[in-house]
């Protein structure tokens, strides 16, 4: 979600959106225990007709359809099940990006045709599905072993109708923190140690952009604070109860302070040369990565993977991760599972066990995608985890004291347009010499064409 993936991104989670650009990224794991992608992130390339595994003769067969690399197979989870479950054979159906997998799970929701046994939705998702196809999809509160206190409450509250109906058990998420280069803070004079960045923006946006400005000051040649104005505003608009919406469901991102507040920051940092210029998840942001050409970004877990993936071998060690300003989520996936599926019983028993704790803290171990269990968090698998760009950081310490201080935040049917007009059509244009109230203007214009459709 995502990336991610994507993200991506979307990833992206989100190719679509600074959420969806999150998903729509490759993504490479959490390194001292292997190579992998963004969980729930889709790629922004590859076969767009998907791909299945195995066979299954003589046994009942569990498919999946996901997008992106969940990461599930990559973990050993398929095997592990079906070596738990000798009768069961799982095989997983594969669209690189949310942007076309979903569009046509609409469809296959909307015919009652087509489906697989498990259906993965994205975060950005997540809320039109609860609202348009509750119907379609199982009550997955009801599966053996499944009670709301297994997930981050916030995260379970998304997947439910208002009369009480779970359609998607969650996977990962993503709580928000910032990477940062330790090499490139030193040589623009600003602390180093963890501890003592944090405390240089705690509790405001605001004070982030001001460091920016202080690293800009001695900042080394050629490089800028943060990456891109889109992993900024994602980032601050990542803790906000209500951001494109209201509780009733109302529209509200023109009307909404934080939305235009986030908005301005944003585009302050970006006219004062303080992000980068390029958008996230494209090939020309990947460069930037590669060529040290900032200092920090707006960093949930599985964003350390995709730096792994994009940097010199040279830069191994070089990165740490701070708290961020505030508390905030990027990214997450669902795994839901269709009524009209041919085992919808056995798919559901296979959906509960793959978004058990034990089996979430595998998959960050192996994928970095991090858990919405909270029991995952105390797991040896989470607690020891170490990444390379890091080196000896306690990365799932820190992720997980970020996962439990995030807020329940409002997700609108469309939130993804909306996120991907404010950074694919508005604050990018201010790197490009729009002013930031031509960007505004922009950004409102494609968003309110694109509701409409």
């Amino acid at each position: 979600m995502r990336a991610r993936t994507l993200p991506q991104s979307q990833l992206r989670s989100s190719r679509g959106t600074a959420t969806t650009r999150r998903k729509a990224v490759v993504l490479t794991a959490v390194v001292s225990l292997g190579m992998g992608l963004l969980a729930g992130c889709a790629d922004d390339g590859g076969d767009e007709s998907g791909s299945s595994s195995g066979g299954g003769e003589g046994k009942t067969v569990i498919t999946l359809g996901l997008f992106g690399t969940q990461g599930f197979k990559e973990a050993g989870l398929y095997a592990e099940y079906e070596k738990l479950n000798p009768d069961i054979k799982i095989q997983e159906n594969v669209v690189e990006r949310n942007e076309n997998y979903y569009p046509a799970l609409v469809n296959h929701l909307t015919t009652n045709s087509g489906l697989q046994d498990i259906q993965a939705v994205e975060v950005g998702n997540i809320a039109e599905v609860v609202e348009t196809q509750a119907s379609k999809l199982m009550d997955l509160s009801k599966v053996e072993g499944v009670k709301a206190s297994g997930w981050l409450d916030w995260k379970w509250k998304q997947a439910t109708t208002k009369d009480g109906q779970t359609v998607g058990l969650g996977t990962d998420v993503g709580p928000m923190a910032i990477c940062y280069r330790k090499d490139l803070f030193e040589k623009a004079g600003l602390p180093t140690d963890r501890e003592e960045v944090g405390k240089l923006w705690a509790g405001s946006w605001d004070k982030l952009v001001e460091v920016g400005e202080d690293y800009k000051a001695k900042a080394p040649k050629d490089t800028t604070f943060l990456d891109s104005p889109g992993g900024l505003i994602n980032a601050i608009l990542s803790g906000e109860s209500e951001k494109f919406y209201d509780a009733s469901g109302k529209v509200i991102y023109k009307t909404n302070p934080a939305v235009k507040n986030a908005f301005d920051l944003t585009a302050k940092a970006a006219k004062d040369g303080l992000t980068g210029n390029q958008t996230q998840f494209q090939p020309a942001w990947d460069t930037t990565i590669a060529n040290s050409k900032f200092a920090a970004i707006s960093c949930p877990p599985w964003m350390l993977g995709y730096i792994k993936g994009k940097s010199q071998p040279d830069a191994a060690g070089k990165w740490d991760v701070a708290a961020a300003p505030k508390p905030g989520n990027w990214g997450g996936t669902f795994l839901a599972v269709p009524k009209s599926g041919k085992n919808s019983e056995e798919a559901a028993k296979l959906a509960a066990w793959l978004t058990a704790p034990e089996q979430q803290a595998k998959l960050f171990a192996k994928q970095g995608s991090f858990p919405s269990a909270p029991a995952a968090y105390d797991l040896p698998q989470v607690t020891d985890a170490k990444n390379d760009m890091t080196g000896d950081s306690p990365i799932g310490t820190i992720f997980a004291e970020a996962a439990k201080e995030i807020p329940a935040q409002v997700i609108g049917p469309k939130d993804q347009i909306v996120q991907q007009g404010l950074t694919d059509n508005g604050v990018i244009l201010v790197t490009q010499g729009k002013s930031p109230a031509e960007a505004w203007k922009n950004a409102v214009k494609t968003i309110d064409n694109n509701l409409e459709k």
